[in-house]
């Protein structure tokens, strides 16, 4: 072979090591757009936080003015403030799989399924979590004693504070005692629902704010005076301030201005890692979080208790949002409460310019479970909200779930085909032990 003709296959060779590895392998920060679609992945997330932050602001507003004059209208307006906060924070969800700072904050602000009675009244045949020494302790009432004893440990509850409610958040180890954030919030402004498979939510009275001479409730039954009410009111207050504050940290983590926040440490890791969170959130929440704890333990044990929003019955629009901020994710685009759009690089323009095919599988498959989402969410809106869907011999409910979760499957498993297409490792989404 002459010089020549050895040089031309050199560099072809060359040439196509090159493109081998351009293909499988991660892309050099020069050539690569995963520069561009970590930073549009990290506005996002910053925007998102944002959005839940001005809408927790709203909700702790409205739950001033329920508290200032405690009546149907000021309960509804909190109510509707409580539904209108969970539209932009179940967007920021997909943040959490991957992104420990994310993962252990979250505790504090969406903790579910809880044991009601540790913080207030609840129903005679009231079924808690076994084992959980504080399941009972209702905080609210028996806590204006100053002291409550859980096991061997005597808390002082005179004053309901960040500190207090902090320290019940897990108490003893129990992930049932959830003390803070958007379900503690939520009990508080609708009470238990004690439908069961049948329409409706809690029903709790606004009376049960009532600090007048007289007027205070606990539920159907009068309050023995106002301490009650005041401490009732003063969890609500403290509990809607800490979600602010709680959300103005997690806002300030995502930050482009902010020095040494997590949105620097994700941005300095290794391309390949850093994109490897990004796949990792989209799938574990599809598939482990949603499709499993979210839906099928519900659907499978036939447990209102186990809906995510249990006691306002917002639930489908919960798992709708979830989703939502799933697709924010995938297409590089958000929508903000203010009506602005960021749109810029994404996992989705990653795909079709390296794996055009799996691109195209995996964005049909995000469309199908959109689909399936938007169905059963007008089912919900039409008469037959989540709770009843999952009541035993409701096939047309179970069918509506099950849909869903099996388009959340397939959705899922192409995002793993993705990832490994990209040359990305362990990228295997989080079952959360549920087999699909």
């Amino acid at each position: 072979m002459s010089r020549s003709h050895k040089l031309f296959s050199l560099v072809v060779l060359t040439g196509l090591a090159l493109a081998f590895f351009w293909w499988v392998g991660p892309r050099t920060p020069v050539d690569s757009p995963a520069p561009q679609v970590l930073t549009q992945y990290a506005d996002i997330a910053h925007a998102t936080f944002g959005d839940a932050q001005a809408k927790a602001v709203e909700l702790q507003t409205a739950i001033e003015a329920l508290l200032a004059d405690p009546d149907r209208e000021t309960l509804a307006a909190a109510r509707q403030a409580w539904r209108d906060a969970r539209v932009p924070y179940m967007q920021t969800e997909v943040f959490r799989f991957g992104n420990p700072v994310v993962d252990e904050w979250e505790g504090a602000v969406n903790a579910w399924p809880l044991d009601e009675g540790l913080i207030d009244y609840v129903a005679a045949d009231y079924v808690h979590e076994g084992g959980n020494i504080a399941a009972n302790a209702n905080l609210i009432v028996d806590g204006a004693s100053g002291s409550l004893t859980l096991g061997s440990d005597a808390l002082d509850t005179g004053t309901i504070d960040a500190e207090l409610l902090t320290r019940l958040n897990e108490y003893g180890g129990s992930e049932a005692n959830v003390a803070t954030g958007y379900h503690a919030i939520e009990f508080l402004l609708w009470g238990q629902d004690l439908n069961g498979y049948d329409d409706g939510a809690g029903e709790r009275p606004a009376s049960d704010f009532a600090t007048g001479e007289g007027l205070c409730t606990n539920g159907p039954e009068p309050a023995a005076g106002s301490e009650a009410c005041k401490r009732r009111g003063a969890y609500l207050a403290t509990t809607a301030s800490k979600l602010v504050e709680d959300l103005n940290e997690m806002t300030r983590q995502w930050a482009p201005d902010v020095q040494d926040n997590y949105r620097q440490t994700l941005l300095a890791l290794p391309e390949a890692e850093a994109m490897r969170r990004v796949f990792l959130g989209l799938g574990s929440l599809a598939l482990g979080e949603l499709a499993g704890e979210r839906m099928k333990v519900a659907l499978i044990a036939n447990s209102p208790e186990d809906e995510h929003d249990c006691f306002s019955d917002n639930t489908h629009w919960s798992h709708f949002y979830n989703l939502r901020g799933i697709a924010n994710v995938y297409r590089g685009r958000y929508e903000t409460i203010a009506g602005q759009t960021l749109e810029g690089a994404s996992v989705q323009s990653l795909l079709e310019a390296q794996a055009p095919e799996l691109a195209e599988q995996t964005s049909r498959a995000l469309a199908v479970a959109r689909g399936k989402m938007q169905t059963l969410a007008d089912t919900a809106e039409n008469g037959m909200r989540f709770d009843q869907m999952i009541a035993p011999g409701n096939d047309e409910g179970a069918r509506t779930i099950r849909e869903t979760i099996d388009a959340l499957v397939v959705f899922a498993g192409r995002i793993e085909k993705a990832a490994s297409a990209l040359g990305l490792n362990d990228v295997e989404a989080d079952t959360a032990g549920h087999s699909f």
